[in-house]
């Protein structure tokens, strides 16, 4: 058996408004409406209008989402450039918003990300059409999650459970272990199926996300929701003791013995291959 994990906490993505710059043909996104104020749920003619999206898609879920854009091409007759920041969205945008050049619109999965721009002045805040439109069609909470320091900013579109371990029953059979329910038991189960010959742990280190929702999992069990908001808003230290202690509670699992080879070269998807093919 080799076991993957899809890791952490739901994955969000957020759609912001970029504020230092403006689109191609010389408006500033501040006013100036091109043809009337849309309702919620309706779409202005944006004609003449460029406007450029920033996402991290890359490849088929690049080519998957020039479509949707390419929709809305057909029905607001702007046009659209899309940019792929890849596994580097932070520094990226940053580097974007420091030249005074910020894309448009920007898809952001991570809301300490959103809360440093906020700080830094370098988005503005989404349209009232757009807060009525999710207001209109969403709970509250997810008004509350697209607003940072009392202004809503946009709306998070896509959540996933990475929480999940995957397994093979028939090795954990075969090795005469259980379902781990604890970190030290999960730890152990790998150890007895090592020793039944069987590599226990296969992770796609390839893309960066996993790595660090690993991380987001154990720290969250490790120390707490507390301790986690704190460390999201640098209100502690990476050097704070807690981070030390999941960093080490990672470090009895993510070693030679239990880990399958070249896991910071194997993707995601090569990852989930290596358990089940």
């Amino acid at each position: 058996m080799k076991r993957i994990t899809a890791t952490a906490a739901a994955a969000t993505v957020a759609i912001l408004m970029a504020g230092c710059g403006g689109s191609s043909n010389g408006d500033n996104n501040s006013g100036g409406k091109p043809s009337g104020s849309p309702s919620a749920g309706a779409l202005p003619d944006l004609s003449g209008q460029t406007i450029e999206v920033a996402a991290e898609w890359q490849k088929d879920e690049q080519k998957n989402f020039e479509q949707v854009l390419a929709g809305f091409e057909n029905a607001t007759h702007a046009k659209v450039k899309y940019t792929s920041t890849g596994s580097d969205t932070a520094t990226i945008l940053g580097t974007r918003v420091e030249g005074g050049n910020p894309p448009d619109v920007a898809l952001i999965p991570q809301p300490g990300l959103i809360q440093q721009f906020v700080d830094k002045k370098a988005i503005k805040p989404a349209p009232k059409a757009v807060q009525d439109a999710v207001s209109e069609n969403f709970g509250s909470q997810w008004t509350d999650l697209g607003t940072f320091s009392g202004a809503f900013y946009g709306v998070w579109f896509k959540a996933a459970n990475k929480s999940t371990m995957w397994y093979r029953p028939d090795s954990f059979n075969q090795a005469g272990v259980q379902p781990p329910q604890t970190w030290d038991d999960f730890v152990s189960a790998m150890q007895t199926l090592r020793d039944s010959g069987t590599t226990p742990l296969s992770v796609g280190g390839g893309d960066g996300w996993t790595l660090t929702d690993w991380f987001e999992n154990v720290y969250l069990s490790s120390a707490g929701p507390e301790k986690y908001d704190q460390l999201v808003k640098h209100e502690i230290k990476w050097t704070d003791p807690s981070v030390i202690d999941a960093l080490k509670l990672l470090q009895k699992a993510w070693n030679n013995e239990l880990i399958a080879p070249n896991a910071l070269e194997t993707t995601f998807p090569d990852s989930v291959t290596q358990v089940f093919e």
